[in-house]
């Protein structure tokens, strides 16, 4: 299982780190290293980790020296033969007993923190370091930390090293050994972590913060302070989650425990909504541990009763995502189970039908087969599940019908149809098509839908960009028609079919709206961004002014609103914006122009690219999305509150990247 990618710790920490502790501790270590005589060094260095856990002078400056060595060569030998992992370690334990005994004090803090990072440091790649700290004791003093013993600060760093730990062959037996107690620390930790931070630093004035965590957090100007308290607040949860799934991938006893903590019953149903964040969106946090969850048959049951867990699955699998793949692999784990198919399916199949036909998902090939499979049990020896399904709900059944219909009868009716017949058909539809792009520009945008909608049903089914377009515009005419969830299901209906998958820019802005709708804000800022990375991405004569393309503002605009409500405090904080309901229909916020009088292409994958989508009529309604527009993407973020240019920069890297694989 590929391990959590670590955060790159930036030089303010390390400033902030030698602002913390300036001791002659620190100092002697630096004269030990700049012995020029190996043989020397060597055994000043072992001499200075021998005497360091007993000495009683400030030992925060030797620790966040350590640390800073950890962090910058954490696979060299060197130091942790000469003592520095058992040194940090009897430094963690010495820390946590001094708290015990006189209270918490600033300096032990930040040695705890310093050392609980230097263990995580030294133990995220190299097998043979996390043997020397499980030796050295190191296992009990971080799972304090991790139970609250000291601050949330410190508690993030025991999460990071415990996790590391335990994803290594050798280590994990001494980390396992504790699980009973483990467990329930990292659920806790995971479910509570967000509320705590906000209460215990985020919801504070300034002055009543403690001093040393606000030099750790970098404080550089108003608001750096609480974005960085986002950032590891989510870190905390996201390592947590990863703690509880190296425990999960290697011994399926503990499924029991995560799924059935008395002390926090929620946590399950939370899971899908643990997503780390765009600033952390390297984490597969919530949806990684449920994967593994599902692998395992009392992991399945669980799920499957509760409901919240299946809905943020389907949600999950119906977004731009970059885990958007996880969420499919769980829902059809649960639907390959025959003792979880119905329960599944019955919340699944209406959502998960939109995706039948789904070819590649960035590895995954065949993957709208594999929904189709799995939710009509085609390897079954059974009846037909359509017909044997009698305690499925109305929408479920509806959708198998569908599915039915669609991937099997229709297919193999068309597959005994002549090639003039099916081109026959193709035209037929594309006159329904202009038929109902004319009735849309009149204002009748029912009809406009019935047109859609026979022109879909005449439309073979491997003229694929066609129907990408048909659906991308009956999802127009149900936003319109104030259906957002119609919209949502034929939007992604238009991305699955899109080649690569979610690669077409209309029907993920269209989606974007209709998430916005339905009060799905993540989903609709993924959305958003990945419409974003693809516009940016596709810059052509008149999308910019000069030679920085911009974002069109009423993108923008959505992508400010939905941070806002999808900043991790914004769930606990007392004066939080909810904002209202979707803006669909309003003037600035429609579709913006995406082909110009002069025939140029639009901005979708080209072949995806139509020319009589229903935003491309000359003459309409779009608004030119740079008229007054005063936001400059590249330059300035304002208005965008929470997401810092380079967090912007690497999410729309990542999008731009999958659009054109």
């Amino acid at each position: 299982m590929a391990k959590i990618v670590e955060e790159e710790e930036e030089d303010e920490e390390d400033e902030a780190a030698e602002t913390l502790g300036s001791s002659c501790g620190c100092g002697c270590f630096f004269c030990a290293m700049k012995q020029p005589d190996a043989r020397l060094r060597r055994a000043s260095v072992a001499a200075f980790f021998r005497e360091l856990p007993y000495s009683s002078e400030d030992n925060v400056g030797a620790a966040a020296a350590v640390w800073r060595a950890a962090m910058d060569a954490p696979d060299d030998p060197e130091l942790p033969s000469l003592g520095a992992i058992r040194c940090v370690s009897l430094l963690l334990a010495r820390a946590l007993a001094d708290n015990d005994r006189q209270g918490q004090s600033a300096s032990g803090a930040a040695v705890a923190y310093y050392a609980a990072h230097a263990i995580g440091s030294y133990t995220i790649r190299s097998s043979a370091h996390a043997e020397l700290a499980v030796s050295a004791g190191a296992v009990r003093p971080l799972l304090a930390l991790l139970g609250g013993a000291m601050t949330w600060v410190e508690q993030r760093a025991a999460a990071r090293a415990l996790g590391h730990l335990a994803s290594h062959d050798a280590t994990f037996p001494a980390v396992a050994c504790h699980a009973a107690e483990a467990v329930p620390l990292a659920v806790r930790a995971a479910s509570t972590c967000v509320a705590d931070v906000y209460a215990s630093y985020v919801s504070l004035e300034p002055s009543q913060r403690p001093r040393y965590q606000r030099e750790l957090l970098l404080m550089r100007g108003p608001g750096a302070e609480e974005r960085k308290a986002e950032e590891w607040a989510s870190q905390l949860q996201c390592w947590s989650i990863y703690f509880l799934s190296t425990l999960a991938s290697r011994d399926a006893s503990s499924h029991a425990a995560i799924c059935h903590d008395q002390a926090h019953p929620s946590f399950l149903r939370e899971l899908p909504r643990m997503w780390g964040g765009l600033a952390n969106g390297d984490s597969p946090a919530g949806v990684g541990l449920l994967r593994i969850l599902c692998r395992s048959s009392l992991g399945r049951r669980a799920v499957v009763a509760c409901p919240d867990a299946l809905s943020g699955l389907c949600d999950l699998a119906r977004s731009s995502d970059d885990w958007q793949y996880m969420a499919i692999d769980c829902l059809l784990l649960l639907l390959g189970d025959r003792d979880t198919w119905h329960a599944a399916a019955d919340a699944a199949a209406p959502r998960l039908v939109d995706l039948a036909e789904l070819r590649r998902l960035g590895p995954r090939p065949r993957l709208g087969d594999a929904i189709t499979r799995a939710l009509l049990r085609l390897d079954d020896d059974d009846d037909h599940v359509v017909l044997r399904g009698e305690d499925l709900g109305t929408e479920a059944k509806e959708a198998l019908a569908y599915l039915t219909e669609m991937k099997i009868s229709r297919k193999e009716r068309e597959e005994a149809m002549s090639r003039d017949e099916l081109r026959e058909r193709k035209l037929l539809a594309k006159e329904k098509k202009r038929q109902g792009n004319d009735t849309f520009w009149q204002g009748d945008v029912e009809g406009a839908m019935e047109l859609y909608t026979e022109a879909l049903e005449l439309c073979p089914l491997r003229a694929r960009r066609e129907r990408v377009v048909l659906h991308s515009n009956r999802a127009q005419c149900r936003l319109l028609d104030r259906d957002p969830g119609a919209a949502a299901s034929d939007a992604t209906r238009a991305l699955a079919l899109a080649r690569p998958a979610n690669a077409h820019g209309r029907s993920l802005w269209r989606r974007a709206q209709a998430y916005d709708a339905m009060g799905m804000a993540r989903e609709s800022l993924l959305d958003c961004l990945a419409f974003a990375g693809a516009w940016l991405g596709h810059g052509r004569k008149g999308h910019w002014h000069g030679k920085k393309k911009k974002l069109p503002y009423c993108v923008a605009r959505m992508i400010g609103k939905q941070m806002g409500v999808t900043g991790l405090f914004a769930g606990v904080a007392k004066d939080v914006n909810n904002g209202g309901g979707g803006i669909v229909g309003r003037e600035d916020d429609c579709m913006p122009r995406c082909s110009g009088d002069d025939g140029d292409e639009d901005d979708s994958d080209d072949e995806n690219s139509e020319d009589d989508d229903v935003f491309d009529r000359d003459g309409g309604s779009e608004v030119d999305e740079f008229a007054g527009t005063k936001l400059d993407f590249y330059r300035s973020g304002k208005g965008l509150p929470i997401m810092a240019e380079e967090t912007w920069r690497s999410r729309l890297a990542r999008g731009k990247k999958k659009m054109h694989v």
